[in-house]
């Protein structure tokens, strides 16, 4: 199942369009909870599109919680009608984050993940973590692009915290961080000793089991893309006055 934050316009407008008519469908019929959708096939016929694109509107709404394909009895409506329209409301009505948006909920997500790995971290993944840093090390201090590196650590610390949905909002997040990273502005003038320090003080704190120390130290290592992202918001709100 391919769920991406990022879809290409054309994509995301053709996916709503389907997935408004899958609603009117499913309203249409009046179905409740647990009854089941007309066939792909079907769907596809009379929606005029292709059954590939019928199986993806599928998917991101099973993504969503509100669709469930049974393996004998095809796809059901997993939750009520009425908490169905009202959530497929606000996917259809879902932009396209931006960088800022992105970064903002990486850096809050992770706040609360290092405090939940120094305080769940086992020996194993202390190993994993303490791996993925050396491969950042590796990287940062030959002068290579070290940006997986990085969000594999973070990602490593994610497993730590022993919440396979943090996880999963991680997954989630990284590829389209990769992807819209403004690493010429963001990156510039890190020196190589103060970014190997940062990660290894949070490592350190989630090694002594200190939630709060692991805290502060991901905030500190946050805080340079914290000051990017406000000053961009700053200039926006500027240039809209």
């Amino acid at each position: 199942m391919k769920i991406s934050l990022i879809d290409e316009n054309s994509n995301r407008i053709l996916q709503n369009v389907i997935i408004s008519n899958i609603r009117d469908l499913i309203n249409a019929k009046n179905l409740e909870r647990g009854d089941r959708l007309p066939s792909e096939r079907i769907m596809s016929e009379k929606f005029d599109v292709k059954r590939n694109h019928i199986r993806e509107a599928i998917r991101k709404l099973e993504f969503y919680g509100v669709l469930k394909s049974m393996s004998q009895s095809g796809t059901i409506l997993a939750i009520g009608l009425t908490g169905f329209n009202g959530i497929v409301d606000e996917i259809i009505a879902l932009d396209k984050p931006s960088f800022n948006e992105l970064v903002e909920t990486r850096i809050s997500l992770e706040l609360e993940i290092v405090k939940l790995a120094a305080e769940r971290r086992t020996d194993a993944d202390l190993k994993r973590i303490k791996n993925a840093l050396n491969a950042f090390i590796a990287k940062i201090t030959v002068g290579d692009d070290y940006l997986e590196e990085d969000l594999l650590f973070h990602l490593a610390i994610a497993k730590a915290s022993k919440n396979s949905t943090m996880v999963s909002l991680m997954l989630l997040l990284i590829p389209p961080i990769l992807k819209t990273y403004e690493r010429a502005t963001v990156c510039e003038g890190d020196q190589v000793s103060s970014e190997i320090k940062k990660h290894e003080a949070i490592f350190l704190a989630i090694t002594s089991k200190d939630p709060e120390l692991a805290t502060v130290k991901m905030n500190d290592h946050f805080f340079k893309l914290s000051s990017h992202i406000k000053n961009i918001d700053l200039n926006e709100k500027h240039n809209q006055s």
